[in-house]
């Protein structure tokens, strides 16, 4: 029976970092929760996962694990590929909470892209109420997101999730057009 679940896996413990996070973005999302934060700096990306991970202290089990929550993610990623922009449910419960903490009901999530951080750019992310003909309006799960047309070319593709961290929660993009990132992650280059 493990055998068989094995087979089915796309990602498996032999695979190098790069050629995983190539691959499957969404996979660098549950690295980093992992610990496995190389990703973005290439430090270790010819290293298999396994090695990666022991590399970080993790057992046999923990190994495992991971690798089935990046295979997770890589399928229900599968299952959106091809949108403009993806936004997870975790995300759009959490942006309707917000919403209504703000008594913003009825206004969206503007996510921008804009200078700054040690890589060239970061993320923007304010409610916003007021869209021009220069914004496109995606309307999914009950909420609203509101992309420049100009930003969407860098954003086709991309998730919005909310995450809990040991840091705290917050929203988190994935991006399959970033070129590299910096170490935090909270920096890109497009």
């Amino acid at each position: 029976m493990e055998q068989e679940t094995q087979v089915n896996q796309l990602v498996t413990k032999e695979m190098t970092i790069g050629d995983v996070v190539a691959k499957y973005p969404a996979s660098i999302e549950v690295l980093q929760s992992a610990g496995v934060h190389c990703v973005g700096c290439h430090v270790s990306y010819h290293e298999t996962l396994e090695q990666g991970f022991k590399g970080h202290g993790m057992s046999d089990e923990e190994v495992d694990e991971v690798i089935n929550k990046i295979n997770k993610a890589v399928e229900e990623y599968k299952g959106e590929e091809g949108k403009n922009f993806i936004i997870t449910s975790k995300a759009a419960e959490k942006l309707a909470e917000v919403l209504k903490e703000n008594k913003k009901e009825g206004s969206g999530l503007r996510v921008e892209i804009v200078p700054g951080g040690c890589s060239g750019f970061q993320y923007g992310l304010e409610l916003d109420d007021s869209t021009t003909d220069l914004d496109l309006v995606l309307e999914e799960k009950g909420v609203k997101i509101i992309i420049s047309k100009e930003n969407m070319q860098f954003l086709k593709g991309a998730k919005l999730d909310y995450v809990d961290s040991l840091q705290g929660g917050g929203f988190k993009i994935s991006n399959p057009n970033v070129h590299s990132s910096c170490g935090c992650g909270q920096s890109f280059e497009q």
